[in-house]
């Protein structure tokens, strides 16, 4: 088969070196790519959001399956695109892809088919939202609606942030026109936990569990990124959990999208908090995340090709989906300043020393090659994913973060606490 991905971070990384596991893969292009897929797959010098180009390509190389990674061009309905175009695609279509692309929409569903959520409120007007403020309870929690990288929520102390939060969501535009309109939920606590599942339109299948590091700076201080780190699976998600979620949330929500029109094919990403109360729903991702995939994908034992074309194709029931009994921990790597501001170009060095070892890998994120093609340059806030894979969470902590120092370059940043709080449990 002859396969393109799309996108150019950890996460596609993550996806295209799963695919060169197959048997059935035969030729892969990556659109636009990166210096580390380039390893595995033909790059193409194609962006995400190049719909018109896209499908050409795919055309043009007779493609048998294209697999799209990041939210955006999903949300604008490139898998559509792809379809019309007589060709196969992995991934929600627009009308699916709203699950993400508003938070608005996804709230509303919650609350329509009972699946259990926070408490919200949506505005289209800041004069509403400040209304609003002056009697609620803190800490609450500001989300603009549309996509915004992960970074669109801001989660305010006391009455004077959350007026000046509203300000910089929608009125200074800092999301851009994710923030036309806004979100305004309760604040829930709880621990925090990610489950990526497969989904045919029908039939839901669930991938490990995997937690985040969402802050830049140790302790969870810092602000708000695409996240600096990631562990899987976590030991937060009991099986208690699992029932309760399974019941109430993952074949809900797919039935829920059924029924609205939208069915859901691809995957689900439910960003879960486990509160007092129980499980809730804090996001749906229409997407894998990043860098969860790179924390579950290594674990996966099924073909995921053979995955693929089951969600495709309304057979996902035929899959018994599995995963090593191992754990995976991801450290970010990071150019300093991220994601505020960070130099880019800074020469990398000592990734051949990832070359061959089993269950360390090292997925590119913000990477491209320098002008004689050989030299690799930092081109990204989030560089690399050091990953590594082992029998116990506490060896792949100690593995990552043995690796992180195999590869240098000036300005390298990273947190120093993935997962250091859950070993210590141990």
């Amino acid at each position: 088969m002859k396969i393109l991905v799309i996108g150019s971070g950890g996460r596609e990384h993550a996806i295209v070196q799963s695919i060169a596991k197959s048997p059935k893969a035969d030729v892969i292009y990556c659109a636009p790519g990166n210096a580390g897929i380039a390893q595995l797959a033909e790059c193409v010098p194609i962006s995400v959001m190049e719909f018109d180009k896209i499908v050409a390509f795919a055309k043009e190389k007779q493609i048998d399956l294209v697999v799209v990674g990041p939210d955006d061009p999903l949300a604008a309905g490139l898998v559509d695109e792809l379809e019309k175009a007589g060709l196969r695609a992995f991934g929600p279509n627009k009308a699916a892809a709203i699950l993400e692309a508003s938070k608005a929409f996804s709230k509303d569903l919650m609350k329509k088919y009972n699946i259990p959520t926070a408490a919200y409120e949506t505005f289209d007007d800041p004069a509403a939202a400040e209304a609003y403020l002056q009697t609620a309870d803190y800490p609450i929690v500001l989300k603009a609606d549309g996509l915004a990288l992960g970074k669109g929520v801001l989660i305010c102390q006391n009455k004077e942030e959350a007026l000046e939060g509203v300000k910089t969501i929608m009125e200074d535009k800092k999301f851009g026109s994710a923030g036309n309109r806004m979100v305004i939920e309760e604040f829930m606590t709880g621990r925090e936990v990610s489950v990526l599942s497969f989904v045919d339109g029908k039939t839901i299948r669930i991938m490990s569990s995997a937690q985040d590091h969402k802050r830049a700076k140790d302790g969870d201080q810092g602000l708000n990124t695409g996240g600096m780190g990631n562990f899987s699976p976590s030991p937060f998600y009991t099986d208690e959990v699992d029932a309760f979620c399974k019941e109430h949330i993952y074949q809900a929500t797919v039935d829920a999208m059924a029924a609205e029109g939208r069915p859901f094919k691809g995957v689900i990403f439910f960003g879960l908090m486990l509160t007092p109360k129980g499980p809730r729903v804090l996001e749906y991702n229409a997407r894998f995340g990043d860098p969860e995939a790179q924390v579950v994908l290594p674990r996966l034992k099924n073909d995921i090709i053979d995955v693929f074309e089951a969600c495709i194709d309304g057979r996902l029931s035929d899959i018994d989906l599995q995963f090593e009994d191992k754990a995976c921990v991801c450290v970010v790597l990071a150019s300093d300043g991220y994601p505020l501001s960070y130099e880019k170009g800074k020469v990398v060095t000592g990734l051949e020393k990832f070359e061959g070892k089993e269950d360390v890998y090292i997925f590119h994120a913000g990477s491209k090659f320098a002008e004689d093609g050989k030299t690799v340059l930092t081109n990204g806030g989030r560089v690399f994913g050091v990953t590594a894979k082992a029998d116990t969470l506490k060896q792949a902590r100690t593995l990552a973060y043995e690796a992180t120092n195999w590869v240098e370059f000036e300005n390298k940043y990273m947190r120093t606490d993935i997962a250091g709080s859950i070993v210590d449990l141990d």
